[in-house]
């Protein structure tokens, strides 16, 4: 009679523990790898450089290491049941941006014209910022679901975010540049980066509550089923926003990050090809008609179309009234001199594309050092972040959690279209930043935000359920049962 009783005692204090493994070990491992191979790649540059390992390899290894480390316990601490893959993917793209970064450092020609030197040392502060506000994060955000309740808080800080560069006395426009960016302190602040996230918040809990009348159609019209007229109204307002933006911020990459996700949430929320068709051709429109009359865009075009003029121009020095661009002929001339394998780590010459060597075309110096393999594993360890987000936002179980990954794993993935996309010559370059390659400190803060949300999202969706209380009555049932 007791071990009778026993038996359905102990099943029921085991059914606790079923269910998803944590895999914070895996992560650990995974994070080892992370840590390991730029710093690998730290000591390839200074032997190429210098012939000898560069001084700085223990503290760069040490730092990099202990940032992923505090990470990874706050992850195990508040997120148990989190993603395995997002947290040592954005450590590795941080560690070999920050290489990359500091390879540019020891070039002596950026160096004669004040674009290097220190830019390393300030992106592994900005990651241990970055870091910080990654911890923060997932303390204090312990339900993401928390968020829904400022879906039109969301709204007006993001509008607050994205006109802050055209505050006279705020806005800084760079020469070369977009005007989306502000002065504060002596330090260079990219808003947009900010408001990317703060945006996805706001889509995914307006499209929660609309998602159902916005998904009815009224006709049907060469295969697609059209939406009705009165629900076309928070497309175009996002259009009309994202065409503004383009027309007073001169900011491609922007506008069409913006839309963009809201078209990939918009599709996500009602399962209507449609909306994606009219996304397509509303952006189309909206470019081609700024691009018209405004001069920053059409340069930025004319620089797509044919870069080799642009370059010509520029080195010869003709004075117009626009600034003609050299830097997409130098990128792809990178990429070309990198072929297949590359020149290796160290032994480029991308410097020559000067001030955004290490910001907007970083990529073309992985392209020249590390060639078209390595520069097919970057883009491979972008699409497994994007690959993962997706994967969490399958998993999630309420509505809201699934359009805020979707909208947070659509912009990163947006993002890193639009600047690979520019400098490898396949759309008109942008004011962008390479997500955690790049330097600078917006973008990598931002970002490190971002997974910082995924990360949440998917510990709710990943956590297993409770354990069903027991039912006395049932086991009453089981005990005198002969």
């Amino acid at each position: 009679m007791s071990s009778s009783t026993n038996t359905p005692t102990h099943h029921t204090s085991t059914i606790g523990s079923i269910g998803a493994p944590s895999r914070r070990n895996t992560e650990l491992a995974l994070l080892v790898f992370a840590v390991v191979i730029p710093v690998f790649a730290y000591a390839n540059v200074g032997l190429a450089i210098d012939d000898k390992v560069p001084t700085g390899l223990l503290s760069y290894g040490l730092g990099l290491g202990l940032l992923a480390g505090v990470a990874h316990l706050v992850v195990r601490k508040f997120a148990p049941y989190a993603d395995p893959l997002l947290l040592p993917l954005a450590t590795l793209l941080n560690g070999l941006g920050l290489v990359v970064i500091w390879r540019l450092d020891q070039s002596k020609l950026l160096q004669s014209i004040n674009q290097a030197g220190n830019a390393a040392p300030r992106q592994l502060l900005y990651t241990a910022l970055a870091i910080a506000l990654f911890v923060v994060v997932l303390i204090f955000l312990k339900d993401h679901r928390v968020l829904q309740r400022y879906t039109y808080i969301s709204m007006v800080g993001a509008l607050v975010l994205l006109l802050l560069p055209l505050v006279p006395g705020l806005g800084a426009e760079l020469t070369y540049g977009a005007k989306i960016w502000i002065s504060v302190a002596g330090f260079s602040i990219q808003p947009g980066e900010f408001a990317k996230i703060v945006l996805a918040v706001f889509f995914a809990g307006y499209l929660m509550v609309k998602r159902d009348a916005l998904a009815l159609a009224s006709r049907r019209f060469m295969g697609l089923y059209l939406p009705r007229g009165r629900d076309l109204g928070p497309i175009l307002v996002v259009w009309a926003i994202s065409i503004l933006i383009l027309v007073f911020e001169t900011d491609l990459g922007t506008s069409l990050l913006f839309f963009g996700m809201f078209v990939i949430m918009l599709y996500v929320a009602t399962e209507r090809t449609s909306w994606i068709v009219f996304g397509l051709l509303m952006s189309a429109a909206g470019a081609v008609g700024v691009a018209s009359f405004e001069p920053h865009v059409q340069t930025r075009v004319q620089a797509w179309l044919d870069p080799m003029h642009e370059y010509t121009l520029s080195q010869a020095g003709v004075q117009d009234g626009v600034v003609h661009s050299e830097q997409a002929m130098q990128a792809l001339w990178a990429f070309g001199s990198g072929g297949t394998l590359g020149t290796g780590l160290g032994q480029g010459h991308s410097e020559l594309i000067r001030f955004a060597a290490n910001s907007d075309f970083i990529l073309a110096t992985f392209g020249e050092e590390l060639g078209l393999a390595g520069v097919m594993a970057i883009l491979l360890i972008y699409g497994l972040v994007v690959e993962r987000g997706i994967r969490t936002a399958l998993a999630a179980r309420d509505p809201f959690g699934k359009l805020l990954a979707v909208g947070l794993s659509g912009a990163f993935g947006l993002q890193v279209f639009v600047v690979a996309g520019g400098v490898m010559g396949l759309i008109p370059l942008t004011g962008m930043t390479m997500p955690f390659l790049a330097s600078g400190g917006s973008s990598v803060i931002a970002n490190w935000a971002l997974i910082a949300i995924l990360i949440r999202i998917s510990d709710t969706a990943r956590r297993p359920a409770p354990a069903p209380a027991p039912n006395p009555d049932a086991e009453m049932t089981q005990v005198v049962r002969p």
